[in-house]
């Protein structure tokens, strides 16, 4: 490398060299401008010395000072300093630099032929002091020359590429190609020599071209079907020191069919019930290929057997396996078994490859029928009965037959499904199959029945065959015909006679086979009618027309016209339909202006729709304002409590004792928030008082100080209840608390809470209670302190 850059710079230096002898021959006959004696100025033409050319400057200049690359000069630089040179152009101040005293051009940074070949530069001389041009603008270009710096690339790579198998030698893969950034014209580095480095002895590659080829022969997919080929591309040709790039080839073998089918299994066993229908999958079969694709795409074919008939064979859809399929009902009861010899072969064949068949293969097939209890089967397969609409009550219209196909035949019994008939027009006889009416049939409520006979065995409820039978109505003229629709007519005041006042069609819910024909007159009572006759116009229509003229609301203002319609069929069936005709106000064209007193109180375009509308808003609105006014009222009733307040339904008590259901009580809360009006009196039906309860278990005792009487029994009973508690630990209440939110209003002894008792560990005194008054007076005797300062219990225990 470092002989390759001296060479390059004696050529640089060269060249630089014969630039500079030829500006210098040029300046030597450069223009100039002689001023004569007079001091005018005299034109003289002379040869140029300012024209520049090219320079050239290697790329790649990695030292630390500028890269000297050539010199401007003008003829008229006499070295003093009084000319400057000025550099323009493409890199000028960036990429190179120009000493505006001598005209040195240099490099002043890294140059790279790879992203610019060349500069165009433009040059010009001026007198330094005063600035003007003393030579016109000059081009030149300075050209990069190229050094080996840049590999070959492989662009396109890494490759794909797929030849068949068994290719012979010599068979073209895949080109592939390198590009080399350097600088083709110039020397060996971008001359480009390829070679492989993995692949052999598979695959070889063209040095020059970079075409890959097969130089092994008979590669076989099924052995190896991918390889991994390494290619290198090195220039300067491939000699020593030069720059190289890899890429990779991998290379797919392609099938071809050069392998055999052959069968898995040379004896298949498949069995089959002798219910499955026709279509069922008996088994499949398949003979294995080793190629892949459309080579191993198989067609299969039943070339002998007994089951031929009764037997198919298709192909799946990824045309590999043969799948046998039921072409014929089978009954186990007339064949038990049947024998299949099946054939499968290529579909795709290859000549070249003919010599390593044959390409098909051959195997049997053996199919067992099992015996299955089969419902039982109709003698036909659907059933299409006709029934007049007229048909009696009790009509047998249709007798079915089904039969057990199995062996032992067992008896049938006929039925109806349900949900076939759920109006339940049809009875089934159910041994006969005999169908017939239960109710009336209409054809024009239904003129199609759809219903499902059932046939079950006696032995087997479970195997049930079925049957469609389908019931059509047949068309009987039982229907009157009637008018299309509820007509309403007007004739005008100025009508004259025999003037058309309406067109009528009726209708007939009965189609007769040949079609409606309808017959119009007036009804007899209105045969001789004066004032309107009717025209049957023979094409199931008719008109009505006025017999006179001179029409006055105030004599008559309605007509009312019955009108008979009868059809063609046999029987006979007629209807007389009425038809209004109002007498009205007419403009000359006949168009209605107004029509009797109702025409006069309602718009003309105001229908009778429209205003059983507007009636119904009113009303809708009426019972919203009578909703609002007595959600209003409600509002303004004063609750009984307030609502801030802590509010329950009720209180329920339990008894500790448990006695089920009549352990609860229910207190009304209003007594305890309006104490003054409770009823104290109310007893519980379901409880004994509980003094009367327990006084058969304590002893009664009599208390000194304390009258004699029904008081003072109460009085020492309660007294040596309290004295028992006091002392048994185990008494009730037991882990029960119960408070209550109002505790007497204006009463003295304030809270008589316990909650708070539990602060103090010391015995209550209770004497405050005898400050109280006549109220807590029983109260302070139990538990206060009497006169003679010991507690009450100690005058029991004393008396006693």
């Amino acid at each position: 490398m470092a002989g390759i850059l001296s060479l390059k710079t004696r050529r640089l230096t060269m060249i630089i060299m014969v630039v500079t002898l030829v500006m210098l021959a040029q300046g030597l006959t450069g223009d100039g401008v002689q001023e004569d004696t007079a001091g005018e100025k005299l034109l003289k033409r002379v040869k140029r010395g300012w024209v520049w050319n090219q320079f050239f400057v290697l790329e790649e200049y990695t030292e630390q000072k500028p890269l000297y690359i050539g010199k401007l000069h003008s003829d008229m630089d006499k070295g003093d300093g009084s000319i400057k040179y000025i550099l323009s152009g493409e890199g000028a101040g960036t990429m190179f630099t120009l000493d505006d005293s001598t005209g040195d051009i240099h490099a002043i940074q890294r140059l790279d032929r790879e992203v610019k070949a060349q500069y165009v530069l433009r040059a010009q001389a001026r007198n330094r002091d005063t600035g003007r041009p003393l030579e016109q603008e000059s081009e030149f270009v300075i050209k990069i020359q190229d050094i080996n710096d840049n590999e070959p690339k492989f662009l396109d790579g890494p490759y794909e590429a797929t030849i068949p198998e068994m290719s012979p030698i010599g068979t073209s893969v895949i080109q592939v190609s390198a590009t080399d950034a350097d600088d083709p014209s110039y020397g060996n580095s971008a001359r480009v020599v390829y070679s492989i480095l993995e692949g052999q002895p598979y695959f070889s590659v063209d040095p020059k071209t970079g075409e890959i080829r097969v130089s092994l022969a008979d590669m076989d997919r099924e052995m190896k079907e991918l390889y991994h080929v390494i290619i290198q591309a090195k220039d300067m040709g491939g000699q020593l020191g030069g720059l190289a790039g890899t890429t990779t080839v991998n290379i797919t073998l392609s099938d071809v069919n050069d392998n055999p089918p052959k069968f898995t299994q040379k004896l298949y066993q498949m069995s089959v019930p002798e219910s499955a229908p026709l279509g069922s999958v008996v088994g499949r079969i398949w003979a294995k290929d080793r190629d892949i694709g459309i080579n191993a795409e198989m067609k299969y074919t039943i070339i002998d057997g007994d089951g031929r008939d009764s037997f198919e064979i298709t192909t799946d859809p990824t045309k590999l396996h043969g799948i046998i399929t039921i072409k014929k009902h089978l009954d186990f009861e007339s064949k038990r078994s049947y024998t299949l010899k099946v054939e499968g072969r290529n579909i795709h064949l290859d000549p070249r490859y003919h010599s390593k068949g044959p390409f098909s293969d051959v195997t049997i097939v053996h199919v067992s029928v099992e015996d299955v209890d089969e419902p039982p089967e109709f003698d036909a397969p659907f059933y299409v009965v006709e029934v007049p609409e007229d048909a009696e009550i009790g009509t047998v219209f249709k007798t079915v037959s089904a039969r057990d196909p199995d062996a032992t035949n067992n008896t049938v019994r006929y039925s109806i499904e349900r949900m076939s008939d759920p109006e339940k027009y049809f009875y089934m006889d159910i041994t006969s199959g005999s169908l017939m009416t239960v109710l009336p049939l209409d054809r024009e409520e239904a003129p199609w029945h759809n219903i499902t006979v059932l046939a079950m065995e006696m032995n087997n409820p479970s195997q049930i065959g079925s049957v469609s039978v389908a019931v059509k109505v047949l068309d009987v003229n039982d229907n009157a015909p009637s008018l299309t629709e509820f007509y309403e007519s007007y004739v005008c005041e100025n009508a004259k006679a025999g003037q058309l006042i309406q067109t009528v069609t009726a209708m007939d819910p009965d189609e007769p086979l040949g079609g409606q024909h309808f017959y119009y007159s007036l009804a007899p009572e209105a045969a001789n009618n004066p004032n309107f006759t009717l025209r049957d116009n023979q094409d199931n229509s008719a008109w009505v027309l006025t017999r006179r003229g001179g029409w006055s609301p105030q004599e008559q203002s309605v007509y009312y016209l019955p009108i008979l319609v009868s059809d063609s069929e046999q029987p006979v069936q007629s209807s007389t339909s009425t038809l209004t005709i109002r007498v009205c106000s007419c403009d000359g064209d006949g168009n209605v202006l107004s029509c009797n007193a109702e025409a006069y109180t309602l718009p003309a375009s105001l229908s009778r729709g429209a205003l059983i509308a507007i009636l119904a808003c009113i009303f809708v609105l009426l019972i919203m304002i009578l909703l609002m006014l007595s959600l209003r009222s409600d509002r303004k009733k004063p609750y009984l409590m307030d609502e801030e307040e802590n509010v329950h339904e009720n209180i329920v008590r339990y008894d500790d004792e448990g006695g089920g259901e009549e352990d609860t009580e229910a207190f009304d809360i209003a007594a305890m928030w309006n104490p003054r009006e409770a009823h104290f009196s109310k007893l519980r039906q379901d409880m004994l008082p509980e003094i009367e309860s327990l006084s058969r278990y304590v002893p009664q005792v009599c208390v000194s100080g304390v009258g004699v009487g029904e008081d003072s029994n109460v009085h020492g009973y309660v007294l040596a209840k309290l004295y028992e508690a006091d002392l048994d630990p185990c008494a009730p209440p037991y882990d029960s608390l119960q408070t209550y939110a109002y505790e007497g209003e204006g009463s003295v002894a304030e809270s008589l809470s316990s909650l708070q008792s539990t602060a103090s560990h010391t015995d209550h005194d209770y004497d405050y209670l005898n400050d109280w008054g006549p109220r807590f007076r029983k109260l302070a005797e139990m538990y206060g302190v009497t006169e003679s300062g010991s507690p009450p219990w100690s005058e029991l225990s004393g008396s006693s």
